[in-house]
């Protein structure tokens, strides 16, 4: 049995894994590369594989950056079935169609500026119609059931507690008379998220590929994240801002919607009533189609929120309903809430800040002091998101440069990933160790990090996988290949890509000045201004140049 890593490698996105066994070649998830531009170019290339060879796949969970790439793969020749857990089917019945929607209005905005640079059109990545398509091929299936894919090959998905329908997977191979164990986590959840129930522990494997997002940090506790939350919420409707909350459509939103639902039941003195009484007052909007359908498919899948939100739900208390909750359909109704000076909670997709209709919130708020973004989730490298909450003085949103004078706060917290502690308790829980581990999906920091904790606590041997790796899983996971293609996520290709991005910025700037200048308007103390920052900017370069 072998397996190659083609995605999720030192960094959080794209995941992608080929095993080859038992005469089967098959994938564990075929996600989107998302983030920094230079990363998004990856979707394009050819895959490392022929799809048409590929006999089936194994999906974790439905988010994008491991399901994005399955309409690439069926439009380039897969037409086998895709395993994955009911309420995950669901789910990309919903995303995938988004995703190829968003793929369109995206490449039809790139082609307008490739075209002015003399460049040729090119097709998106996929359509929602092609992504609509693939569909087709999705098998469902339910937790705990031992599948038998082949006379050689059986799974049983495990609920991950990461999102709704998110699965741990274990794989058995027979082949040459011997059985070989391999464990995907997939993305591991928290043993405290709303809704959800814990991750399964797995009592035996012979190999772990393990995700590492949070392996060097650990999360607050779940009574201050909430207390928290409510600080924040109330200190900024107090001064008649806006909250934002830029979360992902599904999982998160749904979870956010949960908390503001029990928050009361945390506390029941004066002063913690006075701020959840205002924070009750006052309207709380879903501003994400995606994510209001992606709570009535929630809402369906009722049967695997964990026991305490069962229980509330038998009692006649939807924990995603509650007085002022309100959802934005249409453009419009999502433009007008940001012409509305009413003080509000604004949720909004995309999480990190890529895409969707949170873009066009961040514009009107960012440089409002009085309101608030609040961050709840996972901020990649190279996301607008990441630049926010790791203090950027100003950003760019549709070309216009947008300063950062609103409060900025990131609740860890409620983020879907298990933390350093979460990620140690699952390898602990196995009553028979795997022989290896492999860490993927995470950034070089924490796997670093969360490697060395590992062999110190554990003795284990772990290997941080790179991409393009082939390992052969026998008696001892052994290195036979690897493809020679690095992919564009190190600190150096960084730098030269915010070079680049900066002489792009500074051309622009050049015209804008200009312009400004030959305006036969403008005051003498207005030039002075302009002259006065372009010193600025000067000394900035010269100190980076003598650095």
């Amino acid at each position: 049995m072998k397996i190659t890593f083609l995605g999720a490698t030192r960094t959080v996105t794209g995941s992608n894994y080929l095993i080859e066994g038992a005469g089967k070649k098959f994938l564990v998830d075929c996600g989107m590369w998302q983030g920094k531009k230079e990363l998004e170019k990856e979707n394009f290339k050819d895959f490392e594989f022929n799809p048409a060879d590929i006999d089936f796949m194994l999906l974790t969970h439905a988010h994008i950056d491991h399901s994005g790439r399955i309409p690439k793969l069926y439009n380039e020749g897969f037409k086998n079935k895709v395993y994955a857990q009911k309420a995950t089917c669901d789910l990309c019945a919903l995303m995938l169609p988004d995703s190829g929607h968003i793929q369109e209005m995206e490449n039809e905005w790139k082609n307008r500026k490739r075209l002015r640079k003399g460049l040729e059109a090119r097709e998106p990545l996929y359509t929602a119609e092609q992504a609509a398509r693939c569909l087709e091929i999705f098998e469902p299936v339910e937790y705990d059931e031992i599948i038998d894919i082949t006379p050689d090959i059986h799974v049983r998905f495990n609920d991950a507690g990461h999102m709704l329908g998110s699965s741990i997977i274990e794989i058995w191979v027979n082949e040459d008379g011997k059985q070989t164990k391999t464990v995907f986590t997939g993305d591991l959840g928290n043993n405290d998220i709303p809704l959800l129930s814990e991750p399964t522990m797995i009592e035996d494997a012979d190999y772990l590929v393990m995700e590492s997002t949070y392996g060097s940090r650990k999360h607050i506790n779940n009574e201050e994240k909430a207390e928290m939350f409510l600080d924040i919420v109330s200190e900024t409707l107090d001064k008649k801002g806006t909250v934002v909350i830029p979360s992902f459509a599904v999982g998160r939103t749904q979870e956010i919607l949960y908390e503001l639902n029990k928050i009361k039941e945390t506390r029941d003195d004066e002063k913690f009533l006075r701020k959840y009484k205002t924070l009750m007052k006052a309207p709380v909007y879903v501003d994400s189609p995606l994510a209001i359908s992606a709570t009535e498919v929630f809402k369906e899948n009722m049967d695997l929120f964990d026991e305490e939100t069962q229980a509330d739900i038998s009692r006649g208390d939807n924990p995603l309903e509650f007085p002022g909750l309100k959802f934005t359909i249409t453009a419009e109704e999502s433009k007008a809430l940001n012409e509305d000076t009413t003080p509000s909670i604004i949720i909004s997709a995309s999480g990190m800040c890529e895409v969707g209709r949170i873009k066009h919130h961040l514009k009107h708020n960012l440089w409002n002091p009085n309101s608030c973004i609040l961050f709840v989730g996972y901020q990649a490298q190279g996301t607008l998101g990441y630049s926010i909450v790791n203090g950027a003085k100003s950003v760019k949103i549709f070309g216009e440069e947008i300063a950062v004078n609103a409060r900025v706060e990131y609740l860890e917290g409620y983020s879907g990933h298990a933390d350093q502690e979460g990620l140690m308790n699952f390898i602990y829980s196995f009553i028979d160790k795997p022989k290896h581990i492999f860490l993927v999906h995470g950034e070089e920091e924490a796997q670093n990090t969360f490697k060395e904790m590992i062999e110190t606590e554990t003795s284990l041997p772990v290997t941080i996988a790179e991409f393009g790796e082939t390992y052969d899983l026998a008696d001892e996971a052994k290195l036979t290949s690897k493809i020679e293609r690095k992919l564009p996520i190190t600190k150096r290709s960084e730098v030269l890509a915010r070079l680049e991005k900066l002489k792009d910025e500074i051309l622009d700037m050049e015209t804008s000045v200009k312009e400004d200048i030959e305006n036969t308007n403008l005051k003498d103390e207005d030039i002075f201004r302009i002259n006065e920052k372009i010193k600025d900017l000067e000394k900035q370069i010269l100190k980076v140049i003598e650095g």
